[in-house]
């Protein structure tokens, strides 16, 4: 049928409208020559990133109250459906009409966030969009057989106000090299702001002096970031820069720089997974590759469309722009993309090439009609490692992912690809998926990235979704800043992962000393021959063969908030938790924490709703700890009370608590998991645990910290008892005050 005559459609208003910002829309299909049958239908359709309010035709006072009306009064029937279309449009406004037809020139409007009768609106997706649409399709002869109108309305979607700023400098530089500092304001929900306009002070903080740094910075209105080029260090030492206001107030502090002389390795940040709107994301390739080199200020980044959903024309176009955009020395792009088979046959992983021109190995075609290349596809995990092997592919470098499929590594592995595993993203934490490794025996590292599909690759924030974290981020200990570089940090384990955010970019040095010589790995020697040197040390990620003699771990850390905790991991055994305070340095301030997801599949939410009653005491302050979702709430209801709604999804959350007196009374909790009150004199430095784990940990626990805590460095060394037979994966957790985690890749150590 021509598109031209199945009928159009028209949007009032038009134009920008901010982001998360309530609004009302008139959208009007006239029907074209064919008209609507009875029984026919319409679907319109919204990506499935987006995460504006739901329509909803109950309640004419709540957010997106909508309204559908025939100019003919032919009956209609409608409905919600968030899978109700194939992806990425699957989130489907459905309109029947069941008694009646229409005829050309008839109308169907439909009113989304009508505010007749007192709804806000419409609440808009929480991130930017150029051309966010209102994607409508025809079943004008009832076959089910639906058609999208030719022009489909579309709006643009933009940033707010400033709510906060970012400052980011790199982690770990040599003495005397240039570097910058790069700073944004952000919205409410995370989206650079074009909308700054205020001069901040610029104040150096700690021991390292900064040349080049200016006194002020300016934010300009219509500016989305403001550089500041050619600083250095010039002797060793370490700082961070304060943004103060003009009353002197801190508006924000960069990641701590640290500078060191002699050095061969240095930190380059990334976030190599991501998909644009030609997959399931929003934003263009282009865009996507822009974003993360312009404002989220990473390094590295890689594009890793489902492969399902990946045509041959834009497996091409993503070569173009991985070699545009990788410009050596400044910005690097992976080329490469996600496996993306169902659980059963091994779920998600993401394969990396050095180069262009390589060949895609499918998990399907679902999504891809040109099937003369389907030869190539590898169905399974399994399927996939031996095909890579038999065409001798030896410098692809794959990870094991949980995003909605998840990796089943206990099904499917291959050393020689698959060198890391994705503990956290977007999607949530995943220690499971490191823990499976242990349990089978594999060397790999660990690595975090945001797994983001709304157009935000290296600051990915989940705005009011289900996705329930922020975006991770990897840091990569190497040489220089190219592919070849990157990929060889990558096959060598040399990095460690963060759950991103504000205060996701720390400085971690971790390394293994021994009292005999060892023999140091990089490629794991079970997987064929590998070449081993001798050593007296190791770094995160080594293999290394100590055949007698004794280990000890030494840690410096340079966290980008105060510091919670440091746990050493031996595998799966936990052998230590440190703090940089003591239990003297305790104070009036409680902290709950809760962790969990429901199983390792999509639906992994964790519902944390809840509310706390402290008695015979008084809340003095209370603070939120990763509401990410600002749906997601914590009110104090009175003097004694606090209320709120929150969820994890393998991830922490929580709050703080001051009170009045710190030791006296009870505090009561109560979630849908635990229900639990604890007196505030058995409140110390050690971790209350209400353990309520299923498939999966799940649990709450309570623990006193110091009023205020200073500590952001830390520096120490520690014995490590190694065991007699199997691997010694040595790695650490650091627990920053802001909720932020980072793992290190795993030290192996064997006899």
């Amino acid at each position: 049928m021509p598109a031209d005559e199945i009928g159009s459609v028209t949007l009032t208003p038009k134009g920008a409208f901010e982001a998360g910002s309530y609004q009302t829309f008139t959208l009007v299909y006239t029907a074209g020559k064919f008209g609507i049958d009875d029984s026919g239908s319409i679907r319109i359709c919204f990506r499935f990133a987006s995460d504006q309010t739901r329509p909803q035709f109950e309640n004419p006072k709540g957010p997106n109250f909508t309204t559908v009306v025939a100019s003919n009064s032919a009956v209609l029937q409608y409905h919600y459906d968030p899978k109700g279309n194939v992806r990425p449009w699957d989130r489907t406004l459905y309109i029947k009409v069941v008694k009646g037809f229409l005829r050309e020139g008839d109308t169907i409007t439909v009113t989304f966030g009508d505010t007749s009768q007192g709804s806000p609106g419409m609440r808009l997706q929480t991130f930017c969009e150029d051309t966010f649409e209102f994607h409508t399709l025809i079943d004008p002869i009832a076959t089910y057989c639906y058609q999208p109108v030719l022009d489909q309305p579309v709006i643009e979607i933009v940033s707010g106000r400033p709510e906060t700023f970012v400052a980011v400098v790199p982690t770990l530089v040599r003495a005397g090299e240039k570097f910058n500092l790069k700073m944004k304001g952000e919205d409410r929900w995370g989206n650079p702001s074009d909308k700054c306009d205020v001069t901040l002070s610029l104040v150096k903080v700690g021991d390292a002096e900064i040349s080049g740094l200016p006194e002020t910075v300016i934010f300009q209105p219509g500016r989305f970031v403001e550089i500041i080029k050619d600083l250095s260090i010039n002797s060793p030492g370490s700082a961070v820069i304060e943004l103060r206001d003009s009353a002197g107030e801190i508006i924000a502090r960069s990641n701590p720089v640290r500078a060191v002389a002699g050095t061969d390795l240095v930190h380059f940040w990334g976030d190599l997974h991501g998909q644009s709107e030609e997959t399931i994301g929003t934003g263009s390739a282009q865009q996507y590759f822009e974003f993360a080199r312009d404002r989220a200020f990473v390094d590295a980044v890689g594009h890793q469309g489902n492969d399902f959903q990946i045509t041959s024309p834009f497996w091409n176009e993503l070569d173009n722009l991985c070699a545009r955009f990788d410009v050596p020395g400044e910005y690097v792009t992976v080329p490469g993309y996600e496996w993306s088979g169902n659980t059963g046959l091994g779920g998600d992983r993401n394969i990396y090439f050095p180069n262009e021109g390589r060949t895609i190995r499918r998990s399907s075609h679902a999504l891809v009609e040109d099937h003369s290349d389907i030869d190539t596809d590898a169905n399974s995990a399994a399927e996939l490692f031996s095909a890579l092997a038999a065409n001798k592919e030896w410098d692809v470098v794959g990870y094991a992912h949980c995003g909605g499929r998840y990796a089943d590594v206990k099904m499917a592995h291959d050393g020689r690809f698959e060198k890391s595993m994705e503990v956290h993203s977007s999607w949530g934490t995943f220690e499971w998926l490191l823990q499976d490794a242990f349990e089978m025996g594999y060397r790999v590292g660990i690595v975090s990235n945001s797994d983001g599909h709304k157009g935000r690759p290296g600051a990915s924030y989940p705005g009011a979704s289900l996705f329930g974290a922020v975006g991770g981020l990897t840091c990569f200990i190497t040489d220089s800043l190219s592919r070849d570089s990157i990929l060889d940090c990558m096959r060598k384990r040399h990095h460690y992962g963060t759950t991103g955010g504000h205060g996701g970019r720390m400085y971690i040095d971790v390394k293994a000393s021994f009292s005999e010589t060892a023999t140091l790995y990089h490629d794991d020697p079970r997987n064929g021959i590998a070449k081993g040197i001798s050593t007296m040390g190791a770094m995160m990620g080594d293999i290394v063969h100590l055949p007698s003699g004794e280990m000890t771990l030494e840690i410096d850390i340079h966290a980008a908030s105060p510091i919670e905790r440091v746990d050493i991991f031996n595998g799966l055994d936990h052998l230590e938790t440190i703090r940089p305070y003591s239990s003297e340095e305790l104070g009036n301030r409680i902290r709950v924490i809760w962790e969990g997801a429901e199983y390792r599949g999509r639906f992994r939410q964790v519902i944390w709703d809840g509310e706390a009653h402290l008695s015979d005491n008084r809340i003095v302050a209370a603070k939120p700890i990763n509401f990410f979702n600002r749906d997601k709430t914590l009110d104090q209801m009175s003097e004694t009370s606090l209320a709120w709604r929150a969820l994890t999804t393998g991830n922490i959350g929580g709050f703080d608590l001051w009170v009045e007196d710190a030791y006296g009374g009870t505090l009561k909790i109560e979630t849908p998991l635990v229900k639990c009150g604890v007196p505030l004199d058995e409140i110390d430095i050690n971790d209350e645990i209400f353990d309520r784990s299923d498939i999966l940990p799940r649990y709450l626990k309570i623990f006193r910290l110091p009023a205020e805590n200073s500590h952001r460095i830390m520096n120490f060394s520690r014995r490590i008892s190694l065991k007699e037979t199997g691997d010694n994966p040595i790695f650490i957790r650091l627990t920053q005050e802001d909720g932020t985690l980072s793992w290190t890749s795993p030290i192996y150590v064997y006899r």
